[in-house]
C-alpha cells in the first residue's frame, strides 16, 4: 500500500514549507510520492520546495486555476499510489496516522474516502465531518447567526456533527478537503473532483459523488492535522467568497434541484447570503484600517 500526498498551493510559501516539515518529520516515506502545485502565486513557492525538498515533485499552473482543477493533474501524476490524501498547504502533520487511515481504506473495500481529525493551532476540533447540506443549512453552518447563540441547538448539532467526543471511526456524509483521502477505487468508480468547483464546496461534491456509488465515507480520528484556516484565501477573499457561493450553486443544480419555483427561491437566497458576507467582510476590513473609527 503506498500513499501519496498533493498539495495545492497560493501565495502561502512559508506554510507550504511548514506543511512539507511536517511530512518529513510524520512519514518521511510518503515525501517521495507528494505533489506540490502552485497556483501562480508568484512568491517563490516552488523555487523554495525544489530547493528544500528535492524529491518532492512539483507542477507549475500559468495562472489560478482554482483548487479542483489544480488537484486533479497532481492526482494524475501519483499512478503509483495506492491512496493519495489531498492535504491543504496552511494544514501540518501532528502524528503519523495518515498512513493507519490509508490501511483502513485498503482493508474496507467498501470505503472510498476518509478524512482525519483537524484541530485548530489551540487543539480545539474542527467540524471537518459534516451532513449533507440541505436548504437551512445556511441558518445552521458554522459560521451562521444561529449557531454562535445556540451552538447546541439540534439543527446545527445535526449538520455540525457535533455532540460526540470525535474520538472513534464513523461513517459521515462528507469530509473537509483540508484533509481528504481518497482510495483508488474511487477514482476508478467516480473519476476526478468536479473542476468546474473553483474553490470550495469540491469537497462536498465528491463525497456525495462516493455516497452514490455506493462507497463509504468514513471520519478516522487516529490521524490528526492542524489546520490554519483560509491562509490562501484571505489573499483574495472577494474571488474566494464569490466561488463559494457560485460552488454552492452548482451543489445544489447538482444534487438537489427541483421545482422552478424552488430553484428561483435558492438561488436567491444564495445570491442574497453572498451580498451580506461581501458587505459584512467589507465594512470589517474598513473598520480595521488604521485611524479609522
Amino acid at each position: 500500500m503506498t500513499l501519496g500526498i498533493v498539495i495545492v498551493t497560493f501565495r502561502c510559501r512559508d506554510y507550504a514549507l511548514a506543511c512539507l516539515e511536517s511530512i518529513e518529520a510524520q512519514l518521511p516515506s510518503a515525501l517521495e510520492h507528494t505533489v506540490v502545485i502552485d497556483n501562480a502565486s508568484a512568491d517563490g513557492t516552488l523555487e523554495a520546495v525544489r530547493i528544500r525538498f528535492p524529491t518532492v515533485r512539483t507542477i507549475a499552473k500559468a495562472r489560478n486555476v482554482g483548487f479542483a482543477a489544480a488537484v486533479n493533474p497532481g492526482i494524475r501524476a501519483l499512478k503509483e499510489c495506492d491512496v493519495i490524501c489531498l492535504l491543504n498547504p496552511d494544514a501540518r502533520l501532528l502524528d503519523g496516522g495518515l498512513e493507519g487511515a490509508a490501511r483502513y481504506l485498503q482493508e474496507h473495500p467498501d470505503t472510498g474516502i476518509a478524512g482525519a481529525r483537524i484541530e485548530d493551532p489551540g487543539g480545539s476540533i474542527q467540524a471537518s465531518c459534516r451532513a449533507f447540506p440541505g436548504h437551512v443549512t445556511a441558518l445552521f453552518n458554522r459560521h451562521s447567526l444561529t449557531t454562535k447563540l445556540m451552538p447546541n441547538n439540534p439543527w446545527s448539532q445535526r449538520y455540525l456533527m457535533g455532540g460526540w467526543p470525535h474520538d472513534e471511526v464513523r461513517a459521515v456524509d462528507w469530509l473537509s478537503g483540508a484533509c481528504m483521502l481518497i482510495h483508488r477505487r474511487t477514482l476508478e468508480r467516480i473519476g476526478l473532483l468536479d473542476a468546474h468547483y473553483f474553490f470550495s464546496i469540491e469537497d462536498v461534491d465528491y463525497c456525495r459523488r462516493a455516497h452514490d456509488a455506493g462507497l463509504r465515507v468514513v471520519y478516522f480520528p487516529m490521524a490528526r492535522v492542524e489546520h490554519h484556516i483560509g491562509r490562501s484565501s484571505r489573499h483574495a477573499p472577494y474571488r474566494a467568497m464569490t466561488a463559494h457561493h457560485q460552488g454552492m450553486w452548482r451543489y445544489y443544480r447538482t444534487h438537489m434541484r427541483g421545482s422552478l419555483p424552488l430553484d428561483l427561491l435558492t438561488a436567491a437566497g444564495i445570491t442574497a447570503r453572498l451580498a451580506l458576507h461581501v458587505g459584512s467582510y467589507t465594512i470589517r476590513h474598513a473598520l480595521d484600517r488604521p485611524g479609522t473609527g
